[in-house]
Formats: structure tokens, C-alpha cells, sequence
């Protein structure tokens, strides 16, 4: 994701927590927030200790990061959006993650109906990542 996708320091996170708005999922919890509509939406990831040692961490970081960079052009602009791995992330592929997120967005703001097919380009960018991964 470009620099402008993300959310990086901690008080743009705090903010988006304190807006306490989130939907769960057993694999993922997203916060939402709405700043302006002309900003492009920015993306916060985190995984905690729970999910499990620095290796499997780092890489749910990646397969959440990749799975929001499919579904990006998709999102409504002006959002920040935090995306927390949950403990049971630590064993997900990128489809299970992917699936979690078209399921979650949606309900937030700023999804649109995320829940349809994939675009061909993002599905084809799907299936390449999952085949280097091996």
C-alpha cells in the first residue's frame, strides 16, 4: 500500500479508536472513522503478541495488507480504517483474510458492496501472491 493508504502515526490511531465504532469478525476487528471526503481513504493494521511469534505476525501483517490492497479501489474515499488481527488470524491463509474483510467493509462506511465476485485483476493478483507464498 502507497504511504497516503496508510495509517501511520499514533494519533491517528487513537482518534480512530476513540470513535468506537467496529465490527468483528472471528478473524479480524475493523474501527472505522469518517474524516473528510475528499481524503483518501488510510488503512491501520495490527497484530498483537496473541496472534503469535514474530514470524507469524509479520506475515498476517502481509496477508492483511495484501487482501486490503485487492480490495482498495473498492473503498469509499475519506476513511481511516483500523484492520486488529485476532488470535485465530495466526493460522489464516489470504482467502480466509480476504473473505473476513469483504464480509466486515461492507458494513462499515467505507465499503461498497465488497461481497460480489472480485474484480478480475485483483482476483488474478490474488492467485499469484498465494503461489509465491509456497
Amino acid at each position: 500500500m502507497r504511504r497516503e493508504q496508510r495509517l501511520r502515526r499514533g494519533v491517528d490511531f487513537e482518534r480512530v479508536r476513540a470513535n468506537r465504532r467496529s465490527w468483528a469478525h472471528p478473524l479480524l476487528v475493523c474501527y472505522e472513522r469518517f474524516r473528510h471526503e475528499a481524503d483518501p481513504t488510510r488503512v491501520g493494521i495490527v497484530v498483537g503478541r496473541r496472534v503469535g511469534k514474530a514470524a507469524t505476525r509479520n506475515r498476517v501483517k502481509r496477508l492483511i495488507r495484501e487482501a486490503v490492497r485487492a480490495l482498495y479501489p473498492q473503498l469509499l474515499s475519506g476513511y481511516d480504517l483500523i484492520v486488529i488481527a485476532r488470535q485465530s488470524a495466526g493460522s489464516a491463509n489470504l482467502a480466509d483474510l480476504t473473505s473476513a474483510l469483504k464480509s466486515i467493509l461492507p458494513r462499515t462506511g467505507a465499503g461498497k458492496d465488497l461481497r460480489g465476485p472480485m474484480p478480475p485483476s485483483a482476483a488474478t493478483t490474488s492467485a499469484q501472491s498465494q503461489e509465491d507464498a509456497h
